[in-house]
């Protein structure tokens, strides 16, 4: 196989019009995410079984021959665990890759669970142990080690070679269909804008807020989320959640009172507390027909545990009878989903469309019969 470090545009140009000719391409990216809102891309590596590149996105400033590739839907590309090289095609690229399978994700169908780490996956279908010491190291500095570049070519080499195998089990099993879906549900996730007015539902224990103080959460959350996007902050760094979640319940009117106001931080308030003084200004400014409306909390509901228990005997049924784990038909966060949605509640944001058990393989292989069985026992 041939090795390569490209680090300038013309060989990126050179080698993409040789893998522009492969049906098949394993890909992994490395990058950095401690203090910053979006990843930092380090290294691009590739592998079409002959040829198998580093690509250095510090040295090269135009990328596009490679997000060419990610797009073209005649190559197959395999990615081990992608949800966040998603987000570095999305913010380094603005690139949604095309014909993208996931590696992990294939080897849940075959019953290996939801989160098989790479190297496991390789020495369970190789017995080769790959050493995972690097998988900390800062991607972004330079010169990069012997021992880096040794660590990201295998996380492509042995992902190509293992490919075809994990490929073949999984067409023999029937659910490759099924892993297909699910890869495009995450990729879809990924690239769905984020809706800034809907923010402050993220936010933990915002059900005991009232819709007035919830108007001033949601102010609150979308201005925090447009400061981390300006100065590429983690959310955290720029505001805390608690501190928010504290501004917004008892609406402040000037710094003295904000800083007597229990749950909220002495930091926050420092560097950010004029800041969202002029928020909640905005938030009280709107009026009472326009508020958000209260949050209803699932497991209030009437019989809410005895229902959750019915779902999920139901849904260990049909996973003896279909073969695949429980965790890969319905987590707990999804048979939540649908039973929010079932009862309607905080249907203002919830529709059918957003119900992973009634969309795709899921629905066909017993989200129907669900329906049926929640008309018939949820009394």
């Amino acid at each position: 196989m041939i090795k390569s470090y490209v680090k300038d545009y013309q060989s990126l140009v050179e080698l993409c019009q040789q893998l522009a000719q492969s049906k098949v391409l394993a890909i992994d990216t490395e990058f950095v995410r401690t203090r910053t809102l979006y990843p930092k891309l380090g290294l691009l590596q590739v592998s079409d079984g002959k040829n198998l590149a580093l690509i250095d996105p510090i040295a090269i400033d135009d990328l596009s021959p490679f997000w060419q590739l990610l797009s073209d839907g005649e190559i197959c590309k395999v990615l081990h665990a992608c949800s966040e090289d998603l987000e570095v095609f999305l913010t380094a690229g603005n690139c949604k890759p095309v014909n993208l399978i996931d590696s992990q994700i294939m080897m849940s169908f075959l019953g290996h669970g939801l989160s098989m780490g790479y190297a496991a996956m390789i020495k369970h279908l190789t017995s080769i142990e790959l050493d995972k010491s690097e998988s900390r190291t800062d991607w972004t500095r330079r010169p990069l080690t012997e021992r880096q570049l040794t660590y990201a070519q295998a996380d492509v080499e042995y992902l190509f070679q293992v490919y075809p195998t994990i490929l073949s089990q999984l067409e023999q099993s029937g659910w490759l269909s099924a892993a297909q879906e699910e890869t495009q549900l995450m990729i879809e996730r990924k690239f769905t804008a984020i809706d800034e007015d809907t923010l402050y539902r993220n936010i933990k224990m915002g059900w005991k807020l009232d819709p007035k103080q919830l108007n001033s959460l949601k102010y609150l959350t979308a201005w925090r989320y447009q400061k981390a996007k300006h100065r590429d902050l983690p959310l955290g760094f720029v505001v805390k959640d608690n501190t928010l979640m504290a501004v917004a319940k008892y609406n402040p009117s000037n710094i003295t009172s904000m800083n007597e106001i229990e749950g909220a931080e002495v930091l926050d308030i420092r560097h950010q507390g004029k800041a969202m003084l002029t928020v909640l200004k905005k938030a009280n400014e709107v009026a009472l027909a326009d508020f958000p409306e209260k949050i209803d909390r699932l497991d209030e509901h009437p019989g809410y545990k005895q229902i959750f228990k019915k779902v999920k005997v139901f849904v260990l049924q049909e996973s003896e009878n279909s073969g695949l784990s429980i965790e890969n038909l319905a987590s707990k966060k999804q048979i939540n989903q649908f039973l929010t949605w079932y009862f309607k509640l905080n249907r203002d944001h919830l529709l059918k469309v957003n119900v992973d058990i009634l969309q795709g393989w899921r629905l066909t292989l017993f989200g129907e019969k669900l329906q049926l069985f929640a008309a018939n026992d949820f009394k």
